[in-house]
């Protein structure tokens, strides 16, 4: 994607001296409140286990990097990748995806519904206030559109409100590699850590998941006696290289393929191109099967979540039957937005223990003290 073919930004702006558009993009969203809050937002495993597990912003920060990498080998626009991979995850409500089941649950109770990449776009459009001139972080076209297409096409006869983000075209490959990466980045970390918190069955895992064994022997057999949490470092290390350079080669491959030249070409294919190979999506559906089926649902993972989850929807409940509850500059918006998508708002800005806070706060009988 090239940046003078830009749609542009809704507000117009004078160009920057030395930076580009999607590089100014990029650092708004460093600079963005949301962005700082990811770090106190759980990934999958909490601080009950170690200090060193994932947060959302550290995950942000691994898809970030491996974006990067793609793009550059693809020869990509690498600055709006880069973008799109550190905004990828804004929108998450706290207590990852279980936060977010929970709370659509809700919603749909009240005739909507959540969205985690929907609630990113309304965060950079409308919440974010850094700007005398606008509302919002004022991003480009191409980094809008990413939010909300990076994973998933939407029907413009199902959601109206989108139809300026050409629904019926492909997103440009910057936006279309986020969602694989961002695979590679959890189910790798996720792995990693579950083996921090001795979750993690290392015969189990190679019985189940041939892409991991076939690392783990090739390192063990190269460096008999050493340490085993070393081996898995390095056999950890070979998965991402792997699924890294399918994903590179398969995309350049698709694209070269179908004779491409232009953005606007790969906006008109009939399917997205930013992909992994059959056998190696294969491979890695079978990681991903491993971690639902072992770690995700662990009894140690899911009282931690469940317990949370709660908090967050007696929260909601309390918040969308008592007015006056909310800060007033929210219960300022229920006089023109409907109170349960205002009462939504602030609960998915809120981080992990600041919602525990205030569950204490009304609901503890100490008051949280």
């Amino acid at each position: 994607m090239l940046e003078e073919h830009s749609r542009g930004r809704r507000h117009p702006e004078a160009p920057h001296p030395y930076r580009s558009e999607y590089a100014r993009d990029r650092d708004r969203i460093i600079h963005a409140r949301a962005f700082r809050r990811l770090e106190a937002k759980t990934q999958v495993f909490t601080t009950r286990f170690s200090d060193h597990f994932r947060n959302r912003l550290t995950h942000t920060l691994e898809v970030w990097q491996i974006a990067r990498t793609v793009a550059g080998a693809l020869g990509l626009n690498t600055e709006l990748a880069e973008a799109l991979a550190l905004v990828h995850d804004i929108g998450h409500p706290p207590f990852g995806h279980a936060g977010e089941r929970k709370l659509d649950e809700l919603m749909r109770a009240q005739g909507s519904g959540f969205n985690h990449n929907l609630h990113a776009l309304r965060i950079v459009e409308q919440f974010e206030q850094r700007y005398l001139d606008f509302a919002g972080l004022n991003l480009t076209f191409e980094v809008r559109e990413g939010i909300v297409k990076h994973s998933r096409d939407y029907s413009a006869r199902d959601y109206p409100q989108l139809a300026e983000y050409l629904l019926d075209l492909r997103p440009p490959l910057e936006a279309q590699l986020i969602d694989c990466v961002d695979e590679i980045a959890y189910n790798t970390a996720d792995l990693d850590d579950a083996r921090e918190a001795e979750l993690l069955d290392l015969h189990a895992v190679r019985a189940a998941v041939p892409i991991f064994d076939r690392a783990y022997s090739q390192v063990a057999g190269a460096h008999a006696g050493a340490r085993e949490k070393l081996i898995f470092n390095e056999a950890l290390k070979d998965v991402v290289d792997l699924l890294a350079t399918d994903l590179i080669e398969t995309t350049a491959a698709r694209v070269k393929n179908a004779r491409l030249q232009s953005t606007n070409d790969v906006r008109r294919t009939t399917r997205r191109l930013a992909g992994f190979s059959g056998e190696t999506a294969k491979r890695n559906a079978e990681l991903k099967k491993f971690l639902f089926a072992n770690i995700y649902d662990r009894p140690e993972i899911t009282e931690d979540r469940d317990r949370s989850v709660r908090c967050l929807e007696e929260l909601f409940v309390y918040y969308l039957e008592s007015p006056g509850s909310m800060p007033a500059s929210h219960e300022e918006l229920t006089r023109s937005e409907a109170r349960h998508e205002v009462v939504c708002d602030y609960i998915a800005g809120m981080t992990d223990q600041f919602l525990l806070r205030q569950w204490a706060a009304k609901f503890s009988p100490d008051g949280g003290t």
